[in-house]
């Protein structure tokens, strides 16, 4: 039995459809599609906002650090391996802040597109490393104008990456580079509220620096610019005795860091008659939850400025800059 062929075939529809859908997207009435986006892979938290920031909608980002991790102890799961030798280009951030990753990383930029931002920064910007005499702190987010030439690296090697979008990352690095300015500019103004006499800031480890340099405050950090850096009994005696004789009331806790050891020093000036307060918890090398405020580099800073200001007795809204901290995230009387 034969078939007739039924006029408007489904092989004849297709190449209609073929075209018409040809024609579409040549004039733009037609989205390009999630696999044609710049496949990025980033190591830190505040990198991965920085590249979606920069990026929009022609990226898509991996970061391989969430929200409370350790950059200075992580190491590469096998599923990051496989994300990185896959992505169209992998952003890190160098100056020995990755250090469980460097090798590897330098070893894969043989092979494929591998930039490390911030190692770009003008060396008479960045402070010394205590640990290492020819290295620097890493910490350089902890500064919004110093962060900000950061996003100026992202964007070129977006731009490396896929020239054709070269348009749409420089209008966006603009327009995030205002925003972190308005956070500088506050930043300056609430940390100028802080009595001199009390701008002493004391955390677990020692990634305020460039927080210190920028708004004219002190930073001690129980253990070093690494969190590798041991800490002795010495140093925990130390800091003790700082507390007690400068009469510093307020410590802070960090996200991504064991608060065994400010427990200690608050433990320990008690014992020596002198009350001091665990006045709040600092993202120093992760930021917040994804999805939260506080999950964005701006919300980070923007928290942490907030929390120190308010607990060294300066003034600051409590829901900060921009009124987004939670009643929680914005408090500065914290305690045990």
């Amino acid at each position: 039995m034969k078939y007739a062929r039924a006029p408007g075939s489904l092989t004849g529809a297709m190449n209609r459809l073929c075209r018409w859908g040809a024609l579409l997207l040549l004039a733009g009435w037609l989205p390009v599609q999630a696999a044609e986006r710049l496949e990025v892979v980033t190591t830190t938290g505040m990198l991965t906002d920085a590249v979606r920031e920069v990026g929009g909608d022609q990226v898509s980002v991996r970061g391989m650090m969430g929200s409370g991790v350790d950059p200075h102890s992580y190491r590469q799961t096998r599923s990051d391996i496989v994300a990185m030798t896959r992505a169209d280009l992998v952003i890190w951030h160098g100056l020995y802040l990755e250090a469980q990753m460097e090798h590897f990383l330098e070893r894969l930029a043989r092979r494929q597109t591998v930039v490390a931002v911030a190692e770009s920064l003008p060396r008479e910007r960045l402070l010394a490393h205590e640990d290492y005499d020819d290295k620097f702190d890493p910490h350089v987010w902890m500064d919004p104008e110093l962060w900000a030439e950061v996003v100026l690296h992202v964007r070129d090697a977006l731009i490396q990456a896929r020239p054709s979008s070269e348009q749409a990352f420089r209008d966006n690095a603009v327009a995030y580079r205002r925003d972190l300015e308005a956070l500088s500019a506050y930043a300056r103004r609430v940390a100028a509220t802080v009595p001199v006499e009390s701008r002493i800031l004391l955390t677990a480890h020692d990634a305020f620096g460039y927080f210190g340099r920028a708004y004219d405050v002190e930073v001690v950090g129980i253990q070093g610019i690494s969190t590798e850096s041991e800490t002795g009994l010495r140093r925990v005696r130390d800091m003790v005795d700082l507390l007690v004789e400068r009469e510093v009331g307020a410590v802070f806790v960090e996200t991504s860091v064991s608060d065994r050891n400010i427990r200690a020093l608050v433990e320990g000036a008690g014992s020596r008659g002198h009350e001091v307060r665990v006045a709040g918890e600092l993202y120093s090398d992760a930021m917040g939850e994804p999805g939260n405020y506080e999950g964005t580099y701006i919300g980070m800073i923007d928290h942490n400025l907030t929390t120190i200001v308010r607990a060294l007795g300066g003034e600051a809204p409590a829901r900060g800059m921009q009124g987004r901290l939670s009643a929680r995230e914005g408090a500065s009387d914290s305690s045990e």
